[in-house]
């Protein structure tokens, strides 16, 4: 499992690697503001999968916000 997370972390780096320098190059901050936001979540998803660990699904939370909603509006 190490190994894998290894090579995560490697393949992380290397996008940042390729990527930050040109977006602070032409100063393109709100840009860099969205790739570090999505590469982070991005991060954060994937090292616990590596590991094993079993995410919520996403689906659910949705349906709990959105049913009253659908609920109040068929009234």
């Amino acid at each position: 499992m190490s190994k894998v997370i290894a090579l995560l972390i490697m393949l992380f780096i290397g996008i940042i690697l390729l990527e930050v320098p040109g977006l602070a190059k032409k100063q393109m901050w709100r840009e860099l503001i969205a790739f570090s936001l999505y590469l982070s979540i991005g991060m954060a998803l994937s090292i616990p999968l590596a590991l094993g660990v079993e995410l919520p699904n996403p689906t659910q939370a949705i349906e709990a916000l959105v049913k009253p909603l659908s609920e109040f509006l068929r009234k």
